[in-house]
């Protein structure tokens, strides 16, 4: 069950509307690393976890807090739209260049279709997508798709923060990045906890490792042309998961045949020398 309270987590006040600047945070509510996504990851990810206890709590608290998030930059995005012209005809704007650059850099569809507020899309107008989420059911593969999404959701919001001089604007985004910034390190921490607990090893899932094929799981290939990859941590030594060892292979020869594809169904009308035979006897067909 879930309660809704009037008032805000923090403060979403322009000191000015900006239709434009509203059309660019669009991309902070309905972007592949929106608030959106973060809401409903967060959400499926607490109800498909199976064990009850601290990190069900920790994910359901962010997870809801998230749906905040989600109506401060709504509720922003609202007040950056009023009086925004909703009665503009194509004379005025080609009579106005100024006019012209403000309705030219607006999203018509918050007027169109939203009344004047935001709607479920990027800033782009692109509706918001649930394949955007990550929910595995497994806590360690899904924290750490958690960090990249608040890493490239504090990266966006900081740009933003860059693209306005608005302070009324700019105190939200400050707000924004100090909860990015939280919670960054909070999955960090629990991904640490997890090892720690015994729940998860580094590698996810901590499973199969007798399956694998050994001779393969610890090389590092050099496929590109740069000459500086054997320098990192990673060509050589142990490898993070105490198991495996790393080592960086130089010349890095294809294991598998030649790429091919098996012989195309006729009817499919695919065009390969098997087909060769169909195509004549359908021109001798059609010549008289």
């Amino acid at each position: 069950m879930f309660t809704h309270t009037s008032r805000l987590q923090f403060e979403a006040k322009p000191q000015a509307p900006d239709p434009v600047f509203a059309r660019k945070l669009q991309e902070l509510i309905g972007g592949a690393y929106g608030e959106m996504t973060v809401t409903m990851q967060y959400l499926f990810q607490g109800w498909n976890c199976r064990m009850e206890g601290k990190y069900k709590d920790l994910i359901m608290d962010v997870a809801t807090e998230e749906i905040g998030h989600v109506e401060m930059l709504a509720t922003m995005v609202a007040r950056l739209l009023e009086g925004a012209p909703s009665e503009t005809t194509a004379a005025m704007v080609g009579d106005d260049p100024v006019l012209a650059a403000i309705v030219g850099g607006m999203d018509p569809q918050q007027a169109i279709v939203s009344g004047g507020g935001p709607t479920l899309s990027d800033s782009n107008g692109v509706p918001w997508n649930g394949r955007f989420i990550v929910a595995s059911g497994n806590l360690m593969a899904d924290f750490r798709a958690n960090v990249a999404a608040e890493a490239q959701g504090r990266l966006q919001t900081a740009r933003l923060y860059n693209m306005t001089d608005d302070p009324g604007v700019k105190e939200m985004l400050r707000f924004n990045l100090a909860r990015d910034t939280a919670h960054q390190n909070m999955w960090l921490a629990a991904i640490e906890e997890l090892q720690e607990d015994g729940l998860e090893g580094p590698i996810t899932p901590s499973a199969l490792f007798d399956e694998e094929n050994q001779e393969h799981a610890g090389t590092i290939w050099h496929l590109s042309d740069g000459t500086h990859g054997a320098e990192g941590r990673w060509a050589s030594g142990p490898a993070p998961d105490g198991v495996h060892e790393f080592s960086y292979l130089q010349e890095a020869p294809p294991l598998g045949d030649k790429a091919s594809a098996p012989k195309p169904d006729p009817l499919l009308y695919a065009t390969s020398p098997a087909n060769l035979g169909l195509i004549e006897k359908a021109i001798r067909k059609l010549t008289p």
